[in-house]
């Protein structure tokens, strides 16, 4: 399975296409990662998953926290101010999954505070995708 996207919004080599304006404010997010991002990218940085994971990516007009093209996986870091911000990350969700990106969320306390449930449902995500796209 490849992006389910009209070909206007992708690249001449299929990749989904990104506001220019977002490179460089990926660029300074991943300069300056929060904690649990952090701690986050170690997980996924880990060789055996044998996966290919992109610290702020942009897609769209949105910027990915990780994201992994293989998969087609968005991750997202849910800080405190996503709580004021569901309507957006609703939407923000449905645009990815109409591109056929799959995204899930996980709540900083999480990370800092069960960093090993995290790793354990994240390997169970990622083992369910890749049956899902027969990768």
């Amino acid at each position: 399975m490849r992006y389910i996207a009209p070909e206007e919004s992708r690249t001449r080599i299929g990749n989904l296409k990104y506001f220019e304006d977002l490179r460089q404010l990926s660029k300074n997010n991943r300069k300056n990662p929060t904690e649990s991002e952090k701690l986050f990218w170690k997980i996924l940085s880990y060789k055996k998953l044998n996966l290919k994971f992109t610290r702020q990516k942009p897609i769209g007009r949105f910027i990915l926290d990780f994201y992994c093209s293989k998969l087609l996986l968005a991750i997202e870091i849910d800080g405190g101010s996503h709580n004021k911000e569901e309507n957006y990350d609703e939407g923000r969700d449905l645009y990815l999954e109409q591109r056929g990106i799959k995204t899930i969320r996980f709540k900083n306390e999480e990370i800092l505070n069960n960093l090993e449930e995290v790793k354990k449902y994240l390997y169970q995500i990622i083992s369910n995708r890749k049956n899902e796209l027969g990768v």
